[in-house]
């Protein structure tokens, strides 16, 4: 019984972070050397899904291939995070463009997107991501030479929070996470400033996006003025280490 509870569990906990890994653990179960065929189912419907969401309406976004936009991290692709919808990657795909035409060379990684599946399907821990319709954008850093292309402070992209007013002192029931703890770990990069300006100005432009988040100590001190750059809420989790679009 205790092997029944813990095998849900399991499968419960990897399709909550990956939607497809429950699905491969329960194809391990047809073979005897479970864990090396729980890997290699992984990767098969994982492959599989490349091909099959966009029957759902979901497209992936670059994850090895492609240079000035492309996912972060192939963590997030592993996770089978990088899917949008095509109105999505075509809004994303022109804002790359836009902002080359800015400042060549500028590199654009984005971070958490959707899962392949299933509108309504949580890609935790956000609150907004479940239908291909939202996507969060690595912030452009520069250090002591100037733009550092394709670096993030963190190697994530997450956490790495710059200093500013906070709107939510000591709320909570909330995934508004501090990790002060983290903040010292990190190199000291600074936002590039012409870039994140540039970036915020082309996003809020673009009629397709609805909403922009970002914490308001930086949409003052970066100067936007757009009514779509927005405060997330203090529920959500902190954005002064990425900026949140969504259609």
């Amino acid at each position: 019984m205790i092997r029944v509870a813990l095998f849900a569990l399991t499968a419960m906990a990897l399709t909550a972070l990956t939607q497809l890994g429950g699905i491969a653990l329960i194809i391990a179960l047809l073979f005897k050397r479970r864990k090396t065929a729980f890997a290699a189912s992984y990767i098969a419907v994982s492959i599989a899904a490349l091909w099959i969401a966009p029957l759902f309406g979901r497209t992936p976004l670059p994850c090895l291939t492609g240079d000035s936009l492309k996912m972060h991290s192939p963590f997030f692709c592993v996770l089978n995070r990088q899917y949008v919808t095509p109105e999505l990657a075509e809004v994303l795909t022109d804002y790359d463009t836009a902002l080359q035409s800015a400042f060549p060379q500028t590199k654009t990684r984005v971070l958490d997107a959707n899962f392949p599946f299933h509108t309504g399907f949580p890609l935790l821990p956000h609150l907004s991501h479940n239908d291909g319709r939202k996507v969060d954008l690595a912030f452009y850093y520069m250090g002591d030479q100037g733009y550092l292309p394709a670096i993030t402070r963190s190697p994530l992209g997450y956490f790495a929070f710059e200093d500013g007013y906070s709107t939510c002192p000591g709320h909570r029931l909330t995934l508004r996470w501090d990790m002060a703890w983290l903040q010292t770990l990190w190199p000291a990069y600074k936002p590039d400033r012409p870039r994140m300006q540039m970036a915020l100005n082309l996003l809020a432009a673009d009629p397709r996006i609805t909403k922009i988040f970002i914490e308001p100590h930086l949409k003052q001190s970066l100067g936007a003025t757009s009514p779509k750059i927005r405060f997330q809420g203090c529920r959500a989790a902190r954005h002064d280490d990425h900026i949140h679009i969504q259609l």
